[in-house]
């Protein structure tokens, strides 16, 4: 029976013989984030574009990531409590009941907000070439653009970020997003490799947040190493699963073959159809595992299909972060 990472792994599938109907054609031609900036004329890199795209979507139905602290814009009202000064007292909302009032401003602070995105060649898969209809990404450029858009909103909101294992200290403002964009867009020394699978450990300050968008197909001991380790100095977190329908769905038939990128050998099936069944029950007991990691560390875990629109996930982040700012 092929295990989880046999065959969730693979990155391409092509059809032997005639039973099989995994192989389609060619893929039609995607337009590149180069063309679809140039299109709107805008002198910013493409992934960019498209990021800050998805963050003015999402930025219309969202709040700030409000938190009781110092600063000058008003938040809410509260019952007044023993040890509240009396200037902050609200009279004229006292005056409308028989309590007291004490008014709260929203936390101005910012602070750092740690991005990751997986590198392993497991993320430059898109199975959209053998499905019928097929017209999504791949992991690795729809992990990107949540990482830039959520960089958006962050930096729309006054926070510092910057890109884990860059050895670039968090910045704001514009000048944060553009050095992000071009950081993600260089090619980067060590990736494709199983190695890159995973944040590598380093120090970070106590208050830190980390955000890891990734498919996560390393064993589970070793993702929960990782998470663990930032856990432990402080970190607060929240893990992305990145997931291509045909990772979730297995739903090719016939004898296919699977070709591993990473180094591991193909892997033949005669009749796919008949360990779907199996196939499902290890990647959701993956799937499991990843979640039970994050919440052991009290960090939040969500998964992320590539076919599905990029600001469901980016809603999903945004409210994790503003949960945690509460706490």
């Amino acid at each position: 029976m092929p295990t989880l990472a046999e065959a969730a792994r693979a990155i391409s599938a092509r059809s032997i013989g005639r039973s099989s109907t995994a192989m389609l054609g060619p893929r039609r031609p995607l337009p590149s984030l180069r063309d679809r900036a140039e299109q709107i004329a805008a002198p910013l890199p493409p992934l960019l574009v498209a990021a800050e795209r998805i963050a003015a979507t999402v930025a219309q139905g969202v709040h700030g990531r409000r938190r009781v602290g110092p600063g000058e814009t008003f938040w809410q009202f509260r019952q007044y409590e023993t040890g509240d000064a009396a200037a902050r007292i609200d009279w004229r909302k006292s005056a409308t009941s028989q309590r007291l009032y004490v008014r709260e401003t929203e936390w101005a602070a910012a602070q750092s907000v740690w991005l990751w995105r997986d590198l392993s060649a497991s993320m430059a898969y898109s199975s959209a070439r053998y499905i019928p209809g097929g017209d999504w990404p791949t992991k690795r450029e729809r992990a990107e653009l949540i990482l830039l858009a959520l960089a958006s909103l962050l930096v729309r909101g006054g926070e510092r970020l910057s890109l884990l294992g860059s050895g670039i200290a968090p910045m704001s403002g514009r000048v944060a997003l553009t050095r992000l964009a071009r950081l993600i867009e260089r090619p980067t020394r060590g990736a494709d490799t199983p190695a890159a699978g995973l944040p590598a450990p380093e120090p970070l300050p106590r208050a830190a947040q980390l955000v890891l968008i990734g498919d996560f197909l390393s064993d589970l001991d070793a993702v929960n190493h990782a998470v663990a380790g930032f856990a432990a100095a402080g970190g607060k977190g929240h893990l992305l699963h990145i997931v291509d329908p045909a990772e979730a769905e297995l739903p090719f038939d016939g004898r296919v073959r699977f070709e591993d990128v990473e180094g591991r050998g193909d892997l033949v099936i005669s009749r796919v159809e008949n360990i779907r069944g199996a196939y499902g029950q290890r990647f959701r007991q993956h799937r499991d595992g990843l979640q039970a990691i994050a919440r052991a560390a009290g960090w939040t875990f969500g998964t992320h299909r590539t076919d599905r629109p990029p600001h469901l996930a980016l809603l999903a982040l945004h409210a994790a972060l503003a949960a945690d700012r509460r706490r």
